[in-house]
């Protein structure tokens, strides 16, 4: 049986709007409500919003950085690890993940999202990629059952 805990990516965009800022927040709770460790690139946007809401229910946080200071970390990361390999780092975000939920994004997540695909993870698509190999969803709700069915099949496989 596995003792590691479950690991999700949370990714996306730097720059995001009201209703995206809402959805990260949403989607950090969800992770830490189904006693996963939230994993992200640990700076703003999507990365910030998530974290928060992963530390407002309680979750565990860890951002993967992009240069070599943990003080750029958003003040909602537990454990902040410095990469000092830039955008680079976007393979270690999906690498380190059980499963990886994608929101609105541009070029960075998209990367993390090939990088997911490549590696073998489950891509959530919370974000209308549409690409081929990512889990399609209608709505947090649907993310969050296919997100229980994925995680008991990681535990039964250990």
């Amino acid at each position: 049986m596995r003792t590691q805990k479950i690991t999700i990516s949370v990714i996306g965009g730097h720059s995001i709007n009201k209703e995206e800022e809402q959805l990260a927040y949403e989607v950090g709770q969800m992770v830490a409500r189904l006693g996963a460790v939230l994993v992200c690139g640990g700076l703003g946007g999507t990365m910030e919003e998530a974290s928060r809401g992963a530390k407002e229910a309680g979750g565990m946080t860890i951002g993967l950085l992009p240069g070599n200071d943990k003080d750029t970390a958003n003040p909602y990361i537990d454990i902040a690890l410095p990469t000092t390999i830039g955008f680079a780092r976007n393979a270690m975000v999906a690498a380190s993940a059980d499963i990886i939920i994608a929101l609105a994004g541009s070029h960075g997540t998209s990367s993390e999202i090939s990088y997911g695909l490549v590696y073998k993870r489950p891509v959530i698509d919370l974000g209308n990629w549409s690409v081929k190999g990512m889990v399609t969803v209608k709505d947090l709700q649907d993310a969050e059952d296919q997100i229980l069915g994925l995680i008991k099949q990681i535990q039964n496989h250990a």
